[in-house]
């Protein structure tokens, strides 16, 4: 179904019953019986993107998984899609879940939580500098994101835990920190998983039916302004430099590749999506204002080499503040 990107997405009638979000959150539901959590299911209804409102029980789902088409059309606008898969799916729904979980028994107020997460009123930062590897932390979603804020670090850890099948004791047996907060979970979910939720509303944020602006809008609004580093073109240029009689233009590789740039990026540096595809797209910009040119058979060497020029960017904006300070 194809969908006009210039009406109000709330004309655009959006809904979870029928699509393929309904197995998946019914499959979801029966995990969290399985984990324990007998008392206490969160309502889920589409928005702009994955959240939970601070202190409610519901589960905000991006509209742009409640179809295929919306689904593609995410991934052409944005060159990321946060829940592809049936399986990304279920992995952001137990991320969400953790914060559910948090809210309903207040779990922050609880004195082992803190101990082992932090104080919830940390100031929270949308740019944070993730350490790499470290073992204070388990891994769920991409970008080393349970180091954001220790709301996030308890989601996370929420979330490998009641993974189904995962072993987390055998994975996390030599990461004492990230191993003490999972059985630190273990426990508050045998303290709090068979009771009813402290918090009764639900709430929301943002639902679809009240979305005021069209598709084309929400799209403008992921567009990043890039801070080009002195001296790219050359070093983009340095990676073409032996084929200039070849017959492909290299803008075309960039943005064959971009989806898988942008999420490998991603999910090794913590580096966000939309200022990878930003680059990535002046990339292919410059490639053809200097006619740069590959042959077939480099394509495969050259994706390591500007995948390894983007992560060397994005380090040092992620860790420095900015690509050439």
């Amino acid at each position: 179904m194809a969908y006009d990107v210039s009406v109000p997405i709330r004309d655009l009638q959006l809904a979870i019953a029928g699509t393929r979000l309904e197995p998946l959150l019914a499959r979801f539901e029966a995990e969290l019986v399985l984990a324990g959590l007998t008392r206490l299911r969160p309502r889920f209804y589409l928005s702009s993107e994955w959240g939970v409102v601070t202190g409610t029980i519901a589960i905000a789902i991006p509209f742009y998984l409640a179809g295929h088409e919306l689904t593609r059309l995410h991934a052409e606008r944005t060159g990321h899609v946060e829940g592809y898969s049936e399986t990304d799916i279920l992995r952001y729904l137990r991320h969400e879940m953790g914060h559910v979980v948090q809210y309903a028994y207040r779990l922050d107020e609880d004195p082992t939580w803190i101990a082992s997460f932090g104080q919830p009123d940390q100031a929270y930062a949308e740019e944070y500098r993730p350490e790499p590897f470290s073992r204070r932390y388990v891994r769920h979603l991409p970008g080393w994101y349970a180091q954001k804020h220790p709301e996030e670090d308890w989601a996370e850890t929420f979330a490998v835990w009641m993974t189904p099948g995962r072993d987390w004791r055998t994975d996390y047996r030599d990461w004492p920190d990230a191993l003490a907060k999972l059985e630190c979970c273990e426990a508050l979910l045998a303290r709090f998983g068979g009771q009813e939720p402290l918090v009764g509303e639900d709430g929301q944020d943002e639902e679809v039916g009240e979305i005021g602006y069209s598709l084309d809008d929400y799209y403008r609004g992921q567009l990043c302004e890039v801070d080009v580093p002195p001296g790219l073109d050359s070093a983009l240029a340095s990676l073409f430099d032996d084929f200039e009689a070849a017959e492909l233009p290299a803008s075309a590789l960039l943005l064959r590749i971009e989806a898988t740039l942008v999420a490998s990026v991603y999910r090794w540096t913590g580096h966000f999506p939309e200022r990878i595809r930003g680059l990535v797209r002046h990339l292919a910009g410059r490639a053809d204002e200097l006619d740069l040119r590959y042959p077939a058979d480099e394509a495969e060497p050259l994706t390591v080499a500007i995948t390894a020029l983007l992560t060397a960017l994005a380090m040092n904006h992620v860790h420095r503040g900015g690509y050439s300070v």
